[in-house]
Order: structure tokens, then sequence, then C-alpha cells
């Protein structure tokens, strides 16, 4: 009997030492939880039940808990590279079914899609898009692979220019007149401004201010790639340097048609900031709301889980918000290996959920969570199994000394 026994208490004593290996090796793998091994005596059951007498028969392993403590999160250089803080995990695609890992070094595969190491893709929930196509939100109840597109962001078409510039009071009239743009002589001050045509090419819009002989008052050109658009268009000041005309401070341009095959642009510019101080000519403001082709230049992720594109156009792009998944008994998980996860019926249904909401924790780009291991502990439970290990093999030794003893006697 006592040989079983021991033989119990090495089987759980070597249990224990392989758990701890496993958690030693696994020390420096992103998002690995560690395992500890539980173990519960046996009692033999025999007649009615047991004897309060009864002596046991050894000990078995009742299970392995995984140990889900939150791990060391270590920044990294990569934007793709994600850590969770707090409760959840990554939601990933495999073989058509759903895994579930802490682990996000994640990368991007030769479609675009952002995968593991081991190619499982990163869920997300797909963009809510209104009628104009901004981003309104995003549809938590439709998972799809995230997917970064290397496609260029579209050019838009400048409609309006924003000027704010100070004329001085006490300008002069032009010596020479009619106005000329190639003249100098011909007007007082100029500025110019790159707009864009509806394919995203480039055109130089410059405005010439010509000082009139009447008081407070300026004419406006505009030329357009060299090409004279408008003017003289009239602009007329108050004793106290604000803009009374145009009344509205907006002043329409007639359609220029570009030469590349774009559609015509129609300019409006928003005079209203401009003034006329007796300080020197100066521009204080010069935005129009057109831009051209962009191309992909990074890829952000917000503490919310939004992956946002940007484009050397100056725009942004918003293509999904990564989803995290929580369960109610997360120790009922399936390890499936390569730091991943399945659901069981123990571990209880999926909770799936935006970062930052609900029990769900919150995400960090460009950084890992590490392994939550922490080796002094896992060589002091190494020391303790390799004890229990030697202590139930002397008990085998001590038995056999004293079965041989009973052997030899006669």
């Amino acid at each position: 009997m006592s040989f079983r026994i021991a033989l119990s208490g090495i089987g759980a004593a070597n249990s224990a030492l392989n758990t701890t290996a496993n958690n030693i090796a696994n020390v420096d793998t992103p998002g690995f939880k560690r395992s500890r091994a539980e173990f519960g005596d046996l009692f033999a059951n025999s007649g009615y039940g047991l004897s309060r007498n009864t002596i046991g028969s050894g000990v078995r392993v009742t299970g392995l808990a995984q140990q889900f403590a939150q791990g060391t999160i270590n920044f990294t250089n990569n934007a793709l590279d994600l850590a969770i803080s707090g409760n959840g995990f990554f939601t990933l695609s495999r073989d058509g079914g759903f895994v579930y890992s802490r682990a996000g070094n994640f990368g991007v595969d030769s479609d675009g899609y952002v995968v593991n190491p081991v190619g499982d893709r990163l869920q997300a929930f797909t963009p809510v898009v209104d009628g104009t196509g901004t981003v309104t939100g995003f549809n938590t109840g439709q998972l799809a692979d995230l997917r970064l597109t290397n496609s260029e962001s579209a050019p838009a078409a400048s409609t309006t220019v924003e000027v704010g510039t100070n004329l001085p009071a006490d300008a002069d009239v032009p010596t020479v007149a009619p106005f000329v743009a190639t003249d100098s002589q011909t007007y007082n001050h100029s500025t110019s401004i790159t707009t864009y045509d509806s394919l995203g090419v480039a055109h130089t819009a410059t405005l010439y201010y010509v000082k009139t002989a009447n008081p407070n008052e300026w004419e406006l050109y505009t030329e357009i790639d060299g090409t004279a658009v408008s003017g003289p268009d009239l602009l007329q000041y108050d004793s106290a340097g604000a803009l009374t005309v145009p009344a509205s401070g907006n002043l329409t341009l007639p359609a220029f048609v570009p030469t590349t095959g774009a559609a015509p642009m129609t300019l409006t510019l928003e005079l209203g900031e401009s003034t006329q101080f007796g300080s020197n000519f100066s521009v204080n403001r010069l935005v129009q709301d057109g831009f051209a082709t962009g191309r992909l230049t990074s890829i952000d992720v917000g503490a919310d889980g939004i992956v946002t594109a940007r484009y050397t156009n100056g725009q942004a792009t918003q293509l999904g918000q990564v989803a995290l998944t929580n369960f109610a008994n997360p120790q009922g998980l399936l390890q499936l290996g390569d730091t991943s996860w399945a659901e069981t019926a123990d571990s209880g249904a999926a909770l799936r959920g935006a970062p930052e909401t609900s029990s769900l924790g919150t995400l960090q780009s460009g950084a890992l969570e590490s392994s939550n291991v922490d080796l002094t502990e896992q060589l002091v439970e190494m020391i303790n199994a390799q004890r229990n290990f030697q202590a139930n093999a002397q008990m085998i030794t001590t038995a056999d000394q004293i079965t041989q003893t009973v052997i030899n006697i006669r």
C-alpha cells in the first residue's frame, strides 16, 4: 500500500515539476499565463462509507489552474504591437472559428490583413458610414478581419479659401495702371495659396490687392496658374477697419477649367477676417479645404481600439475598432498552444465589446504584455517539487527495506 501511496506522490511531484518547467520555459512568451498544479487527497471507499481511522490512498492531480493575472506591459516601436491593460482577450479568426489570445504581437500579411505570428486574423468591429462617407460609429454586432488598405486616399477639390489679410490703411494708389499681374508696379500686395482640382492636381491661386483713389477701398484680382479668373472685385472697409463689401464677407469666383481634365473649380473666398488697419500688410490666415491624393504613412490604434490610417495629404480614415472578448470563467478556457485559447462550456459564452466598455480593459499601441511568470517564484516552486519528489522516492526506499526485512524473517 505504501508503495502505491508514494508512487502517487511521485506522480504529483512530477506534475508540479512539469507545470513549473512549462512556466519557466515561457517566461519570455508575450501574453503567456502561468499555470498552477492543484492536488487532492485520495481515500479508498469500502462498505457503507469511510472510517474515521481510514488511511489515505495517496494524492491525485485535480486540475491545472490557469492564472490570468496582468503581465507587465513593455513598450516597443511597432504600432501594431498591442497590449491589453485589464480584462479581455483579442478575438482572432482561425480556420473559420474564433480563438482568443492576450498576445498582441501583430503584423501584416501579404494581403494586408492584421495577423499574429501563426496567421490568425485580428477581428474588429466594422465602421458605420453615413451618406457623406463619414464614419459615425462602429457596428459592435458585426466582426470582420481587420485589413490595412494600401490604396491611396482619394483627393478632394478645393471649394473655399479662408483669407485673413490686413491691408495697410495708409497705402498709396499704384502709379502705373491698369493692373497687370506681371508688373508689380500696378498693384500693392499679393499672396498665393495652393488649391486642388477634383483629380488632386495642384493649382496656384494668387490674390492681388490694388488700392483705389477712394478712401477705405481696394480692388481684388484673382488668377489661377497665371490665368485671370476674377477682378476687379471691390473690397470696402468701414472707419474701424472692418470689411463691409462684400456684405456677406464671401466672394464666389467664376469657374476655372483645369487643363487636367478635372471638373471645373469654383472657389469661394471667405474674406470675413480681412481687415484694413494702419499696420503693414500681413497674411494672418490663408486656408483652403482641398487636398491631393495621399499615400498611407502610419497606423494609429487608440486606447478605445479604433484603428486609424493616416495619409500624406493630412487625411485620416478609421478602418475599424479592435474587438475584445471576455468570459465569466476564463480559467475554463481550453489551451490551444501558441498563446491562444478556445471557448468551452466551463468558460461560459463569449462576451464581446469595444475596449474601455463594460468590464473590458484598454489598449496600448506600441506595447506588448509580457508573460505573468514570476521567475523567482517558479524557482522556489521547483525546489519544493524537487523535495517532494525526493521525499516520496525515499518513502519507496524505506518501504522496500521494510519489505526485505519481513521477507528475511525466518
